[in-house]
């Protein structure tokens, strides 16, 4: 029976979680509002509008949400042409397509953003297919990102595992029905992640990788 793989990809496979708290800091900043940057750093692997709302409240003008959002793009995008790899993730991504898995990106990037994501990862041959931010109505912490990417896999829950690095992606992963492994290159501790549903918990993707044939993923 086929198995699925599916993985985040900031902070996950491409090291650019501190990237965007920079970058969302100095959007904030421009507007007006003054956001500590621990605060950004738990927010991050939300969707844009969800981010806002998660620093902001609910209480903010919406009406500035957009051009928030298009700041942080702008300020974003001056790294698509470099943004780094963390260690071994492309060679993870194709261990596991050499070992059956359908490898499925799950991601709140899209267009021009996802495109430098997938250059950095430089493992297309090893995707199977990727669920963006254009894909779903609701993004993580809810499931649709990770239903989505099973359902472009054709694989069910109980035959997949969600790879992860914050808070958002395990409850995600756990509300879709999925088992969740955890990294901690995003930054995020490990009692939290285990907290909110990971099964284990590895460095990072060569951590994954070297203990691939003890993991959730064997």
């Amino acid at each position: 029976m086929e198995r699925a793989a599916v993985f985040d990809v900031d902070g996950t496979l491409v090291d650019t979680n501190h990237l965007h708290v920079v970058t969302w800091w100095e959007a904030f900043r421009q507007a007006g509002h003054r956001v500590p940057t621990h605060a950004l750093h738990r927010a991050i692997g939300l969707g844009s509008t969800d981010l806002i709302a998660h620093v902001l409240g609910e209480d903010r003008d919406e009406d500035r949400d957009a051009g928030l959002s298009a700041a942080h793009k702008a300020l974003y995008g001056q790294y698509f042409d470099r943004l780094p790899a963390l260690r071994d993730a492309g060679a993870l991504l194709r261990r596991l397509h050499e070992d059956g898995w359908k490898v499925v990106l799950a991601t709140s990037a899209s267009g021009t953003e996802l495109a430098a994501l997938r250059r950095a990862l430089d493992a297309d041959e090893a995707i199977t297919a990727t669920a963006s931010a254009d894909d779903v109505e609701e993004g993580k912490p809810a499931p649709e990102p990770v239903e989505h990417a099973l359902e472009l896999a054709g694989v069910p829950a109980e035959r997949a595992v969600f790879v992860g690095d914050t808070v958002w992606d395990m409850r995600a992963g756990r509300r879709a029905g999925v088992r969740c492994v955890g990294v901690l290159c995003g930054g995020i501790p490990r009692s939290d992640l285990e907290e909110a549903g990971a099964e284990a918990v590895y460095d990072g993707p060569a951590h994954l990788l070297a203990a691939l044939e003890d993991s959730p993923l064997a």
